[in-house]
C-alpha cells in the first residue's frame, strides 16, 4: 500500500481549497444576482441568511449579520467538501481527469440536484414553489460556476 507524501497532502489541500474558493465565489455572485436583483426575494445579507436557515430555520433571518456570517461559513464549508469529494474521485477514477470538463458540468449539475431534491428539503430553508426557469438557471449555475472549476482545478493539482 503506497503512503500519501506530506508534499502530496499539501498539493491535494492546496489544491482543493483553490476549487472550493472560485467556485464558492462564483456560485455566491450568481446566487446574489438571481435572488437579489432578478427574483427580488431577498437582500444580499437575506441570501446568506438564508443559506444560514438550513441549519437555523426561520431563526436566521432575525440574526443580523452573525447568521449572514454562518451563511458564509456554511456555503464554503459545502463548497470545499464538493471540492474534496471531487478531487478524492478523480484521484482514483482517471476519467473525471481526462474528462474534466464534461465530467465537472455532470458533477455540477448533480450537485444541485442533490441539494434541491435531497438536502434542501430536509432543512429549516423556507420552501419556494418549483419555478422550471429558477431550477433551470441554477442547474446551469453548477455546471458552470461550481462543477466545472472544481473539475478544472482538480485535474491541474492532480498533475502537479
Amino acid at each position: 500500500m503506497r503512503t500519501v507524501t506530506s508534499l502530496e497532502q499539501s498539493s491535494a489541500l492546496r489544491a482543493v481549497a483553490a476549487a472550493a474558493g472560485v467556485a464558492g465565489v462564483l456560485d455566491a455572485v450568481f446566487a446574489v444576482i438571481a435572488y437579489v436583483f432578478v427574483l427580488r426575494a431577498f437582500s444580499i445579507v437575506g441570501v446568506l441568511q438564508y443559506i444560514a436557515s438550513g441549519l437555523l430555520g426561520q431563526a436566521a433571518f432575525s440574526g443580523g449579520l452573525l447568521t449572514a456570517a454562518l451563511g458564509v461559513g456554511v456555503h464554503f464549508f459545502l463548497a470545499f467538501a464538493f471540492a474534496g469529494l471531487y478531487y478524492a474521485l478523480a484521484m482514483r477514477v482517471p476519467a473525471l481527469r481526462s474528462h474534466a470538463i464534461s465530467a465537472g458540468l455532470l458533477y455540477g449539475a448533480a450537485i444541485w440536484i442533490f441539494m434541491d431534491f435531497i438536502v434542501l428539503p430536509l432543512t429549516g430553508t423556507p420552501k419556494f414553489p418549483f419555478d422550471p426557469a429558477v431550477f433551470a438557471s441554477f442547474l446551469l449555475d453548477h455546471a458552470f460556476f461550481v462543477g466545472l472549476p472544481i473539475a478544472l482545478l482538480a485535474r491541474r493539482g492532480l498533475s502537479v
